[in-house]
């Protein structure tokens, strides 16, 4: 679209010009656009585009855009609900076994002996007047003890972000208790459990603020572990995000890891009927059928 703004007869020019097949209503088309905008489904139609000049294989159809869309969507949802069944059961273990082990430290969070000196200096970004506005266990908890600088951990924590909370567990100064929160997932090797939290944090940040799923790699290969098996040895794909995911959602319940795949698998297969979006899920996503 460049730098100046078109409306819906422009961008269906545009589209028709490049080769796209408009295979719905013009109508159907004008309310595609305004429901996920021009922009947005660009993100969709790259892996058709053959040329930097934005041209289309041959026989793109925008239905397909749309279909590739809106399984990006069911997949974001889908991942998110898992996953936080993950954030929730490790901020319940960080929260617990590092209080538990500083009991006169309440606010450990920001206790030089329990947690480097990087984050206690960076406090004020997790925990500062918006942060107590918008968390109101937080908010009546200053109301009431209005001389407190800051909440209990088992408060606070709950209310910070997962990416905040993988933060603080890598900020520990004692290792010893790193490894007792990594061994209650059956992971031993302290920095491998640090990427595979990393990694599932990147993919949550992803779904929750509505990122392009479909095409995500890691910047980081993900740790090998043992029982899993990265398909084609791609350790940056989604499909081997998911597999990690899988593992660490297994050691809170094996019941809803198995709910998990085959959700994932039920919804890959309803696409198998279809070469040009199965291609992608196989060659992008680096799902195996």
């Amino acid at each position: 679209m460049g730098n100046v703004a078109t409306n819906f007869t422009k961008q269906i020019e545009i589209l028709k010009s490049r080769g796209m097949v408009l295979d719905l209503s013009e109508d159907k088309i004008k309310e595609i656009l305004l429901d996920i905008g021009y922009y947005r489904l660009g993100f969709y139609w790259n892996p058709f585009e053959v040329d930097k000049d934005h041209n289309f294989i041959e026989g793109t159809k925008f239905s397909d855009v749309v279909c590739l869309y809106y399984l990006d969507v069911d997949l974001r949802n889908l991942l998110l609900k898992y996953i936080n069944r993950i954030e929730i059961n490790f901020r319940t273990k960080v929260v617990y076994y590092v209080s538990n082990i500083n009991k006169k430290s309440p606010v450990w969070f920001i206790d030089k002996q329990v947690i480097s000196q990087d984050f206690i200096n960076n406090i004020d970004y997790h925990y500062n007047d918006d942060f107590i506005k918008n968390s109101r266990p937080i908010k009546l908890h200053h109301q009431k003890y209005i001389n407190d600088k800051y909440a209990p951990a088992w408060k606070t924590l709950e209310y910070f972000t997962f990416g905040t909370i993988l933060k603080i567990f890598k900020c520990l100064n004692d290792v010893k208790t790193q490894e007792t929160i990594s061994k209650q997932f059956d992971v031993l090797n302290l920095s491998k459990f640090i990427n595979i939290m990393e990694t599932i944090v990147l993919v949550r940040n992803c779904c929750a603020h509505s990122g392009v799923i479909f095409d995500i790699t890691t910047p980081k290969g993900i740790s090998i572990l043992p029982g899993i098996t990265f398909n084609k040895n791609n350790r940056h794909c989604l499909d081997s995000a998911i597999k990690v995911i899988q593992l660490i959602l297994s050691k809170i319940s094996n019941d809803r890891k198995n709910d998990l795949e085959k959700s994932i698998n039920d919804l890959f297969k309803s696409h198998e009927d279809n070469p040009i979006i199965k291609k992608i899920i196989e060659d992008k996503i680096g799902y195996v059928y």
